[in-house]
């Protein structure tokens, strides 16, 4: 059988109420984890902000994959050295033993200096190819900056906009407990159902839940940021400042010729064309044999002179009976060759697509955080006060009210968003052009390195 109306309407009632407690209960925690996580903050500055020009200037000197780059480039920079340099001196000593005498006595001595002259300029092209690799691995450090910076600005926008929402979703719990002050007013003095009070408690609870998920986001996103610039995880940081967004006026043709030019990835590429062309150079010399030159002299047991005789000799060797080889060496520098320009003109193509994209991804989120931010969230306030001051005389119901704002928590909450997104895809499109965007004026001002 089911039960009256009157106790189901009992039941539905004890429901909501359980409903109210549980959201008061979850108020509570929430507000208790904030308190803990701002005195956590408060350990580390009390009046400081987090500007993103120090991030990103702790994560270039600080951070370990970098390190790690710039140790292989100078680690590089040592091979040139190397191979520019000639061939070892060779030294030796050739004794002559009788067999009249003791096993442990000699006769004749003989002392030779050896040395290859590289005629040829195969050292040189040696070093040039050299050169070239070290070109490629300070390119990659360039290129690891650019990610790093990318990642740091991304992480921190994302930080900041954590705590917008944080910020936001705390005002509309503030404004949702004045709301459910005066639903309750209403249905005290019998003018409202307790309908009202009951909507009212449940969208606290429901912002206290999504306080919850701020609070986690912004652990999140500064755990990032602490990774990137090499501290512990769990090292509190202070506010981020707002970063005021470019304005967008940039031509996709300018800034495609500009990331040919400038972006690691093009470049890397042409450093090992580079070094295909010096090792295919070296490859085909190895035809041509560079000399040794000999000095011998020669001291005999029997003699009181240093030395009594002397001896010059130029040695060379014989590729020629050798073809297999070299003509194999000659051919794997040529495919070496033609596989750096095929890679090369792909990164090329890759490059002025995904400046395409990221250039229209760039210009939607900038419409949108416009959009939101200069035209629907003045309206949407607008119609939440003309909803408020309607409810509070009677003139519309509270459901008009919760719409009314629910809109412009969503409205404001998607402003930040896209703003963020937008900001994030600014950071890639400088990643992608190689250099950060004058916006007004689309060139680049490219961080000097000295090499």
């Amino acid at each position: 059988m089911f039960p009256d109306p009157k106790h189901r309407s009992f039941i539905k009632l004890q429901f909501m109420t359980l409903k109210i407690v549980l959201s008061v209960v979850l108020l509570s925690a929430v507000a208790a984890f904030g308190q803990q996580a701002q005195e956590t903050t408060a350990v580390a500055t009390t009046n400081n902000l987090l500007s993103l020009n120090e991030v990103v200037s702790e994560v270039l000197s600080n951070n370990p994959s970098l390190k790690s780059a710039r140790a292989n480039w100078e680690a590089m920079k040592q091979r040139i050295p190397q191979a520019k340099a000639w061939e070892d001196l060779r030294f030796g000593v050739d004794v002559e033993r009788s067999k009249k005498i003791s096993p442990f006595s000699y006769t004749d001595q003989e002392w030779m200096i050896l040395q290859e002259l590289p005629v040829t300029g195969k050292n040189r092209l040696r070093g040039k190819a050299a050169s070239a690799e070290a070109a490629g691995a300070f390119l990659d450090v360039r290129r690891k900056e650019l990610d790093l910076i990318v990642r740091a600005r991304t992480a921190y926008f994302r930080l900041f906009n954590a705590d917008k929402q944080l910020e936001l979703n705390r005002k509309n719990q503030a404004l949702w407990k004045q709301f459910a002050e005066i639903a309750r007013a209403k249905f005290e003095v019998g003018s409202q159902t307790q309908a009202d009070v009951l909507m009212a408690e449940t969208e606290l609870g429901k912002i206290a839940e999504t306080i919850f998920d701020d609070l986690r986001n912004i652990s999140d996103a500064q755990s990032q940021l602490n990774v990137l610039m090499n501290r512990p995880a769990q090292s509190p940081l202070p506010t981020p400042t707002q970063v005021n967004p470019p304005e967008l006026n940039s031509a996709l043709e300018e800034l495609q010729q500009i990331s040919l030019a400038n972006r690691p990835d093009i470049t890397i590429f042409q450093t090992k064309i580079d070094a295909a062309k010096a090792r295919l150079d070296l490859a085909k010399k190895a035809w041509f044999p560079d000399p040794e030159v000999r000095i011998e002299a020669r001291h005999f047991d029997n003699s009181n002179k240093v030395f009594d005789e002397y001896d010059t000799g130029v040695f060379i060797r014989f590729p020629w009976f050798n073809r297999g080889k070299y003509k194999a060496a000659i051919e794997e520098a040529k495919k070496m060759q033609e596989s750096s320009e095929h890679d090369l003109a792909s990164a090329q193509n890759e490059t002025l697509g995904m400046v395409r994209e990221q250039l229209k991804k760039v210009e939607t989120f900038h419409h949108h955080s416009e959009l939101f931010g200069s035209k629907l969230i003045p309206l949407a306030r607008e119609t939440l006060n003309s909803k408020r001051l309607n409810y509070e005389t009677d003139k519309a119901n509270f459901l008009d009210l919760l719409t009314a704002q629910r809109t412009l928590q969503e409205v404001e909450s998607m402003y930040w968003n896209h703003l963020t997104d937008y900001q994030i895809a600014v950071a890639e499109l400088e990643a992608l052009v190689g250099g950060k965007i004058n916006f007004q004026n689309p060139t680049i001002e490219k961080t000097q390195e000295k090499k």
